[in-house]
C-alpha cells in the first residue's frame, strides 16, 4: 500500500510546486536573474502564465510512478532491515535503519527520474536559450557595420526546438544518444541519495516529537508540520548538487560548455563564486514546505484509508 499512497502523495505535490520549480531552474541556469522576483517578473512579462508550466505534462505522468517507487522502496527496504536485524518486520527501526532506507530510496529513483529531469529542464530553459542564440547571432556582425544588402528571411522565424516532453526526449536521444538522457545523472545520484536519507529521517524524528502522548501517530497538524520541515531540510542539503544537475542537463542546447560534473562545479564557482552552489536555496525551501505538507498528508491519509478498508 505504500506504493499506492506514495503515488497519490507525489501527484498532489507536483500540482502544488511546479511553477516555483520552473523559476528555480531558471535562476540556477541563467546568471542574468538577480533574485526570485526578478525572475518571476521577467518570465511573466515574456511568457505569461504558460511559461511557469513548461514541461509539466511529463512530470505529471511520471511523478506518480517515481513517488510510488520512492515511498515503496523506502518502506520495503526498512521492513527487510528490521526483519534481518531484529527478527520482525514490526520492530521499531533505529535512525540508522531509516537513514539507510531513505538513501536507498533516493538512489533507486534516479534511473526513472533522469530522463524526465532532462526533458523538464530543457523545456523550462528553452526560451532563454533561444534568446541567447539570437543575441550571439546578432553580435556576429561588426558593430555599426550592418550588411550592405540584407536578405529578407525566406520564411517565418523558426519555432521552439522542442515541441513537448516526448519530442524533447526523442530529439535528445537522436542528437546526443542514450547518454544524453542521463546527462547529470551522477549529480542526481549525489543529490537524491543524501537528500532522501535526510527527508525520511527528519520526517520520522519530527513525527515522533509531534505525536500526542497516548497516541501512536501524529494528528493532521503534526503530519503537516513534519512533512513541510522534512522537505525544507532535504532541499537544504540537496541544493548544491541540484544546481550542478540543472546546469549539466540544460547544457547541450547549442555549444556544450561543461565536460563533466567536476568541470561544471569548478567553472561555475570560478565564474560566479561559491554562492552559485546555493542558487535557488530560498526558493527551494519556500516551495518544499507546502509541497511536502501536501505529499505527506495525502500519503498518510491514503495509508490510513486503505488500512481501514482492509
Amino acid at each position: 500500500m505504500d506504493f499506492v499512497a506514495g503515488a497519490i502523495g507525489g501527484t498532489c505535490g507536483v500540482a502544488v510546486g511546479y511553477p516555483l520549480d520552473t523559476v528555480k531552474v531558471r535562476i540556477q541556469t541563467e546568471p542574468k536573474y538577480t533574485g526570485i522576483w526578478h525572475c518571476i517578473r521577467d518570465m511573466y512579462r515574456r511568457e505569461r502564465v504558460w511559461g511557469f508550466y513548461r514541461g509539466l505534462s511529463l512530470p505529471v505522468c511520471t511523478v506518480s510512478l517515481v513517488s510510488s517507487l520512492s515511498f515503496g522502496t523506502y518502506r520495503h527496504c526498512l521492513t527487510h532491515i528490521c526483519r534481518f536485524r531484529y527478527g520482525s518486520a514490526d520492530a521499531k527501526p533505529t535512525r540508522t535503519d531509516i537513514t539507510l532506507s531513505g538513501f536507498t530510496s533516493g538512489l533507486v529513483r534516479v534511473f526513472l527520474t533522469s530522463p524526465a529531469e532532462v526533458a523538464k529542464v530543457r523545456l523550462q530553459t528553452q526560451t532563454q536559450t533561444q534568446t541567447q542564440q539570437r543575441r550571439r547571432s546578432s553580435a556576429s556582425w561588426p558593430s555599426g557595420a550592418p550588411p550592405v544588402c540584407p536578405v529578407p528571411p525566406a520564411g517565418p522565424a523558426p519555432g521552439p526546438k522542442y515541441r513537448g516532453p516526448l519530442h524533447c526526449l526523442a530529439t535528445v536521444a537522436r542528437e546526443e544518444g542514450l547518454q544524453g538522457l542521463y546527462k547529470g545523472s551522477v549529480a542526481l545520484l549525489l543529490r537524491d541519495g543524501h537528500s532522501f536519507a535526510t527527508y525520511f529521517l527528519s520526517y520520522s524524528i519530527l513525527s515522533e516529537w509531534l505525536t500526542p502522548s497516548g497516541h501512536s501517530q501524529p494528528d493532521v497538524l503534526g503530519v503537516l508540520v513534519a512533512g513541510g520541515c522534512a522537505g525544507v531540510l532535504a532541499w537544504a542539503v540537496a541544493t548544491p548538487m541540484d544546481v550542478i544537475k540543472s546546469r549539466l542537463q540544460a547544457d547541450g542546447q547549442g555549444q556544450q560548455r561543461y565536460r563533466g560534473l567536476l568541470h561544471c562545479v569548478v567553472t561555475s564557482v570560478r565564474e560566479e563564486g561559491p554562492r552559485v552552489l546555493f542558487k535557488g536555496l530560498t526558493l527551494n525551501c519556500c516551495r518544499a514546505f507546502p509541497v511536502n505538507m501536501v505529499v505527506f498528508v495525502a500519503y498518510e491519509a491514503a495509508l490510513r484509508l486503505t488500512r481501514g478498508l482492509l
